[in-house]
């Protein structure tokens, strides 16, 4: 089941913001992310804030149907607009993700997308979102996405071998998301990713170059591949709890990376963020950048997160929960932090070291310096941009990311 929301102060009812987190916002960009709740089944791995048909029914009567979900995330959107005012500033990114957005209607995706063009206005170039799976789409779908102002799609592909898409408790068919970029082409997507993970149980090195291999073959622009995680309270933990199969293993994901690395990079594609590759700074998730760089984004939906000039909040999980706030007029806000300077400067620190671009060297202290030169004579920093004051990891220093930022911070 989904994972627990954080502790937090409680949100006004209103969902009112301290004027400090306005401050200065026009010299940021702000983003939507749209959170769909849906799936058709639940994959073993996942401990994301979805519900199946099953797991809804009775416990969010009409309020939780995705029949008008479109409606009632729109509401959310438009108390948006009431919190920032008057900020003047139009929508750079818009994120629709999951669960499956796309087990709404196509028009229904759109229509959220409207309500937010409405409200705040897009910005010339923005960048608009969505995942989807690959089964829940076909080309008119796709053309109607397209025709309604989404520009980037972005697939849940996982693997291209089927036993390791079974221990996923992935359904769709393999070779199913390759055709999807086909057809996201031919509809006039510019910009596509690949979603895939590796180090599930079974798979072996030879499973995971065949992966790689099938998802450049289909011509997307990006690529994301993520290690799998195991999660508490997932099918997945159970079964390796039960000994079904295996645990995961650290050095097989380290294995595993620098295939990734060594394929993509010879196919072409540049890594930007360590789970990130790209083709051109053009073919870069802006959206997912605005996280990785604390800038501003409003997050609508059941469960979703937001973060507007250091005030962090979360909404409440249930959809049921969720749709009768916002009925009631009040904020679905289930509590909220506001961050200090060191929670930011923190939070800089782990989240941009993640990047090619790396963390400026300003942001470390004392023993955090002393870090930065032990990585750097360990060969986890590279030399330019460390005289350059940033600290940017080598290609050792991404299988150990974790380790280093550790040090960094303190």
């Amino acid at each position: 089941m989904p994972s627990a929301l954080p502790d937090g102060e409680p949100v006004p009812a209103d969902g009112a913001l301290p004027a400090s987190a306005l401050a200065g916002a026009a010299d940021r960009p702000l983003g939507f992310y749209l959170h769909v709740p849906y799936c058709a089944t639940r994959c073993g791995y996942c401990d994301f804030n979805t519900y199946t048909a099953t797991e809804l029914r009775g416990s969010g009567g009409v309020l939780a149907s995705r029949d008008n979900y479109a409606d009632t995330l729109a509401e959310e959107i438009r108390l948006a607009r009431k919190v920032l005012g008057d900020d003047p500033r139009p929508v750079r990114t818009v994120f629709v993700g999951g669960g499956t957005p796309t087990l709404l209607a196509a028009g229904d995706l759109v229509r959220m997308l409207g309500v937010i063009r409405d409200e705040f206005g897009l910005a010339e170039d923005a960048e608009v979102t969505t995942e989807a799976n690959p089964e829940s789409v076909d080309p008119a779908y796709l053309a109607t996405l397209r025709e309604g102002g989404f520009n980037r799609i972005s697939f849940g592909m996982q693997s291209a071998r089927p036993h390791v898409l079974k221990v996923l408790d992935r359904t769709h068919t393999p070779g199913r998301p390759e055709a999807c970029v086909a057809e996201a082409r031919a509809a006039g997507f510019e910009h596509i990713n690949l979603d895939l993970i590796y180090g599930t149980p079974g798979e072996s090195d030879d499973d995971w170059r065949a992966s790689l291999d099938a998802a450049l073959g289909a011509g997307p622009d990006h690529v994301s591949a993520y290690a799998l995680i195991v999660e508490e309270g997932t099918q997945l933990a159970r079964r390796i709890r039960r000994g079904e199969v295996p645990m995961t293993d650290d050095d097989v994901h380290a294995d595993r990376y620098l295939i990734a690395e060594e394929v993509l990079s010879g196919a072409g594609f540049e890594w930007y963020e360590v789970s990130n590759w790209a083709t051109s700074e053009a073919g870069r998730c802006l959206h997912n950048e605005l996280y990785w760089r604390g800038a501003d984004w409003w997050g609508a939906g059941p469960g979703a997160h937001s973060h507007v000039g250091g005030v962090r909040w979360w909404n409440v999980k249930h959809p049921g929960a969720y749709a009768a706030a916002l009925a009631e007029g009040r904020s679905p806000g289930a509590g909220r932090e506001v961050l200090t300077e060191e929670d930011r400067r923190v939070e800089r620190i782990l989240l941009e070291l993640r990047l090619r671009e790396g963390v400026p060297l300003s942001l470390l202290r004392e023993q955090g310096l002393a870090a930065a030169r032990r990585a750097l004579s360990e060969g986890l920093l590279q030399e330019q941009p460390y005289q350059e004051g940033r600290a940017a990891l080598t290609l050792r220093g991404r299988l150990l990311a974790d380790a280093v930022v550790r040090d960094l911070v303190d």
